[in-house]
């Protein structure tokens, strides 16, 4: 599996928080090389399983699905759109080429910049209620094409920066969906397994945690590894509260989290000569996580993220050998059971 082609296809593919349908073709297309049954909910997951004897124990990989983005509040009297933000970092929109996911259609708009009176002090970043989309049309024209609620992405693209080094609006988590697939890809390999594998690829995660608080607890597994997104190491970031991107998987440690699979997971790396860095966080993680280990009765959950700079702004960093390394230590997990 060639990790930057298929980030690329991932990346490349829509699906903000509730609007994830857009992304399942391709996704589901991925997924079915490995597991020929997964499928998507009525909610917007992904799902798929791999063996079914029940007797063996069942670990759980997970990435969420969905992607930052807007949503769609009123048409003004001059035909702009005004947005709500799903996670969007507010002082990297201006002037921001835009797509309106309209039904079936798509609709180009960019961001305007602000209006005099709000913009006197540039020193601040813009408030989401000053955000306007201009669409190039008046308010009847627009009124007959987009509809309130209607979802909104940031454009970008996908680039190859220096080294393995890529750029994109959507490495938060699709870079995590790509070690999923990744490990499945390692595993694929091996004759016989000692474990179920269960994968989600969860809906919602920027508005709440909601998709994998729904497919966990259907799914019910015994271990279970997720996969997101955390802070890397830039220009004025506190090194003490951030990761190095291409140092390899940060491996999470919590309250919140499974002492014993931590734990686990530093030995395999150790053993396994894999690339790893340690995140300590205190109290909850911020991910999917944190809804996995509490389901049911407890879940016995790992966190391993990838390092990222610039989160949920239209130029997301990582390196492809951090997603490699992510990917080969969730299989050895796999393995080791």
């Amino acid at each position: 599996m060639e990790i930057p082609e298929i980030l690329k296809q991932l990346c490349e593919l829509g699906g903000a928080s509730g609007g994830e349908t857009e992304a399942h073709g391709t996704v589901l297309e991925l997924l079915q090389q490995y597991m020929p049954d997964a499928k998507a909910d009525k909610f917007g997951n992904i799902t798929g399983y791999l063996d079914d004897d029940e007797k063996k124990p069942l670990v759980l990989l997970e990435a969420h699905l969905d992607r930052i983005g807007m949503i769609v509040t009123k048409i003004d009297d001059d035909g702009f759109l005004k947005v709500s933000g799903m996670g969007m970092d507010r002082r990297t929109l201006l002037a921001q080429s835009v797509t309106v996911f309209c039904g079936d259609k798509k609709i180009r708009g960019v961001i305007s910049t602000l209006p005099p009176h709000v913009a006197t002090d540039s020193s601040k970043a813009p408030k989401m209620e000053d955000i306007a989309i201009d669409i190039g049309m008046t308010k009847e024209q627009a009124e007959k094409v987009v509809s309130l609620g209607d979802l909104v992405l940031i454009d970008g693209f996908f680039s190859k920066l220096q080294g393995t080094n890529v750029c994109s609006p959507a490495t938060d988590d699709r870079a995590g969906v790509c070690a999923v697939l990744y490990a499945l890809d390692l595993l694929q390999k091996e004759k016989e397994l000692p474990c179920r594998i269960a994968v989600l690829f969860a809906a919602q995660e920027e508005v709440g945690c909601r998709g994998s608080k729904i497919g966990v607890y259907d799914m019910d597994p015994d271990y279970a590894i997720a996969t997101d997104v955390t802070f890397a190491q830039s220009n004025g970031v506190d090194p003490s509260q951030a990761g190095e991107l291409g140092k390899g998987a940060m491996i999470g440690v919590s309250a919140s989290l499974s002492r014993a699979v931590s734990q686990k997971l530093i030995g395999i790396a150790k053993e396994k000569n894999i690339p790893w860095q340690i995140e300590v966080m205190g109290g909850t993680t911020g991910t999917d996580a944190d809804s996995i280990t509490v389901s049911r009765h407890g879940i016995a959950t790992g966190l391993i993220s990838i390092p990222q700079r610039y989160m949920h702004t239209p130029c997301e960093v990582v390196d492809t050998e951090d997603i490699k390394a992510v990917g080969q230590l969730m299989a050895e997990f796999v393995k080791s059971l």
